[in-house]
């Protein structure tokens, strides 16, 4: 029997951004889910080999079509004519993808089992649609239980699990994982961790830099 492909980036915070029990959204509201999902698909296309960054740029090195067609959509939009050539300008283009990337990811996660899609009404008339985790109980069990001994027994991460815990942090679920006690304790070495992908420093900056232009006055 074929194992099940190990969840993406994109995939695994769609998850934990997904109540276990009523599979409404948790954590941050307004843009930083959004941001955080961007960041992901941003990273998993790093992961693949087919972008890199350094403390200013951010590039497409391999715009070869991957296995998968949400990444490939992200990695056309990267590599347009005139795309912006650092991580805050890719997140404010890919923001007018991330709506319709995340439907394709609970879709997928749907067909395979991993959620399960339930429609409803709110007060008889608002469309209430929900994803209640079939499956991906156990995915968003085992990267919870993952980025909790990293954290608390200060383990040396793996570079994907220092970009899923900057991903976490964005998206406002750190005090979902951990009591405040423990987000005390937690703090210095967090900070430590997440800061040794260069991706999540180039993109923790450009998601509070879009965060505080957004949040500004106008």
């Amino acid at each position: 029997m074929t194992a099940a492909p190990a969840p993406t980036l994109a995939e695994e915070i769609v998850l934990l951004s997904l109540d276990d029990e009523t599979g409404r959204p948790v954590g941050r509201l307004g843009m930083a889910p959004d941001l955080a999902l961007a960041g992901a698909l941003i990273m998993d296309l790093a992961l693949a080999g087919r972008v890199d960054t350094d403390r200013d740029r951010l590039w497409v090195v391999d715009s070869t079509p991957t296995w998968d067609k949400v990444a490939d959509r992200i990695l056309a939009a990267l590599d347009t004519p005139g795309a912006p050539g650092d991580a805050r300008g890719a997140l404010v283009l890919l923001a007018r993808e991330v709506p319709a990337a995340r439907e394709a990811l609970l879709d997928r996660l749907v067909a395979s089992g991993v959620l399960r899609r339930e429609e409803g009404r709110v007060l008889w008339v608002f469309p209430d649609r929900r994803h209640p985790k079939g499956s991906g109980r156990e995915m968003a069990e085992d990267a919870r239980a993952r980025l909790r001994r990293l954290l608390l027994a200060e383990e040396i991460p793996e570079p994907r699990d220092a970009l899923l815990l900057g991903l976490v942090r964005a998206s406002g679920l750190l005090p979902l994982l951990f009591s405040s006690d423990e987000l005390l304790r937690i703090q210095d070495w967090l900070e430590l961790v997440t800061r040794i992908e260069s991706l999540n420093r180039s993109l923790g900056a450009a998601v509070a830099e879009v965060r505080a232009a957004r949040s500004r006055p106008h």
